[in-house]
């Protein structure tokens, strides 16, 4: 028999990929308990609600941002291209949380979650550019960050490398820094 840890694990699993194809709202837990051939309530004992289970996908997701966005705050002059290749690497390790994110926004929004991740957007445009933006270093900030995010899902084949670079590169020229 499985450690509860193990089974723990093989719900979120399952979980993720019902949701990936079905959607949040579509997926009833009975059918990820049926997919993994347990009942219902040994899957309510690792988590209490579909809100709980959504809740244990993204937050490892969103704890690495917050983390990342400290790091990167707390340093007074950090260089660009070591800020977009970090969010970058942050992106590609969690494409498939922020693809959920992106594909599940009125059911993320519901739990708090998405406000979070946008504020993440701000707080890049500011380390770039400053406390104060204009309305095109916003503008050019929103292509550049959300480019990113598209690019790490847009090519989940691209050697992990040449993506990084190919996309740092692009960011720099939507953010007008070369």
């Amino acid at each position: 028999m499985a450690r509860p840890s193990d089974t723990k694990q093989r719900i979120l699993q399952t979980a993720r990929e019902l949701f990936a194809t079905k959607g949040v709202q579509q997926t009833s837990l009975q059918e990820i308990a049926d997919r993994l051939g347990i009942t219902k309530p040994a899957l309510y004992y690792h988590f209490t609600s579909r809100e709980d289970l959504v809740r244990s996908i993204v937050t490892p997701l969103l704890d690495d941002g917050e983390e990342f966005m400290a790091r990167m705050e707390e340093r007074a002059d950090v260089p660009l291209l070591e800020l977009l290749e970090g969010f970058f690497d942050f992106n590609h390790r969690h494409r498939a949380g922020i693809l959920l994110l992106l594909t599940e926004m009125t059911t993320l929004a519901e739990l708090g979650l998405v406000d979070m991740v946008l504020s993440w957007r701000a707080r890049l445009t500011q380390l770039v550019f400053g406390p104060s933006p204009t309305l095109e270093q916003e503008a050019r900030a929103v292509l550049a960050f959300g480019g990113m995010q598209d690019c790490t899902m847009q090519f989940p084949d691209a050697p992990v490398d040449e993506l990084r670079a190919a996309t740092v590169t692009a960011a720099r020229a939507a953010l007008g820094i070369g």
